[in-house]
């Protein structure tokens, strides 16, 4: 049976390219924004694209700020951990070796999670395998963002070199980030924004307290507008998108489900599931998976999610923590492995990770001095 992945659009961009093309617009020569003397990027959790055109009367601003062309597309898995990683070093997945929410370590038994498995699991820093921008691009670059994740390993992974302004107050960071861009000429900062994705996997996006997060950000968005110094440039985008999966959509994997055969671990999220093979099991878990799901999902190999180029070019050392069969939600359902004795996860309605545009596609909005 032959497998046809949704490729990008030729000419779409990328999340990977919005911090360098910021760095290059200080210089005069960025090919998306215009010049300016300092650049902050805007990250609100969760805000796609799509979420944010269906409840644009709740965010007049964010929503009059940018254009049809003003996206970008966020990295496969559209998770907080793989994007946010991409975003902040400029590459892939199959290059910094964050494949997903939870992943396995080649040659164990052990699946870790890759937002705060530096913290719980030991992961090295090296896990990460890219040089972070704070890094590589040698001009001051700051990061705002709440004080719990002030460092934190998955904060010290993807910011190193990056100096740390905690607050958990929104308004105080928009402000603090304008400031620092301001009092920094070349520099640029790096703004991070997480309530509205907390409350969207809580209530779902389509929630009444959902659309109240959403007029806070909005209102902050136009205060961080507002407090920009003459020449400041900005971003606001998003590191993915967010659908609703209702109770009755789960998919609940119990301990004689066929699915489950020769299933050795599962990792990744429900919406984007790697599943790890027994020895000699991946064809057999891979036909199942297919005859079974590939009306609602999309299910391929290992090696065909490489050669598909979505997760760029992978290395050696991250080849294995891909999961030998790659499950990816394409209707509006979740996967749950129901034999554990854990259930929490499976109150969660706000659910990403997927393929669809409504989880990739995020907006792409400049102000300041890009606008």
């Amino acid at each position: 049976m032959s497998l046809s992945l949704p490729a990008d659009p030729p000419r779409a961009r990328s999340l990977t390219g919005v911090v360098p093309q910021m760095s290059a617009a200080l210089e005069g020569r960025s090919d998306w924004f215009a010049p300016a003397t300092s650049a902050v990027v805007f990250v609100i959790d969760g805000l796609g694209a799509h979420n944010l055109a269906a409840r644009s009367g709740h965010a007049r601003f964010l929503a009059q700020s940018g254009t049809k062309r003003d996206a970008a597309r966020t990295v496969f898995p559209s998770t907080t951990a793989s994007a946010l990683t991409s975003l902040l070093t400029g590459t892939l997945p199959g290059a910094h070796g964050i494949v997903g929410y939870r992943a396995r370590i080649p040659g164990t038994d052990d699946v870790v999670n890759q937002l705060r498995g530096w913290d719980t699991d030991g992961l090295p820093r090296e896990w990460q395998r890219s040089t972070p921008l704070a890094t590589s691009l040698d001009r001051p670059f700051f990061a705002v963002s709440k004080r719990e994740y002030a460092g934190t390993g998955f904060t010290a992974a993807t910011l190193e070199g990056a100096e740390f302004h905690g607050s958990d107050d929104l308004t105080e960071r928009v402000v603090t980030a304008a400031r620092l861009a301001a009092d920094n000429p070349g520099s640029l900062v790096y703004l991070y924004a997480p309530e509205l994705d907390g409350i969207g996997h809580r209530r779902g996006w389509e929630s009444d307290e959902w659309l109240v997060a959403l007029e806070k950000m909005d209102a902050a968005a136009r205060s961080f507008a507002g407090a920009l110094s003459r020449g400041t440039g900005a971003v606001v985008t998003a590191d993915h998108g967010m659908v609703d999966v209702p109770r009755h959509r789960q998919i609940l994997l119990g301990e004689d489900d066929e699915l489950l055969q020769d299933v050795r671990l599962i990792g990744g999220e429900p919406r984007m599931l790697h599943l790890y093979a027994e020895p000699g099991g991946a064809d057999g878990v891979l036909a199942r998976w297919r005859a079974a799901e590939s009306s609602r999902s999309w299910v391929c190999s290992r090696d065909e999610l490489i050669e598909s180029g979505l997760v760029g070019t992978v290395s050696a050392e991250v080849r294995e923590r891909i999961g030998d069969v790659v499950v990816a939600a394409r209707g509006g359902v979740v996967y749950y492995d129901d034999r554990l004795d854990d259930k929490q996860s499976q109150k969660m309605i706000g659910q990403h990770g997927s393929l669809t545009d409504e989880e990739r596609v995020v907006p792409l909005l400049r102000l300041g001095a890009f606008a």
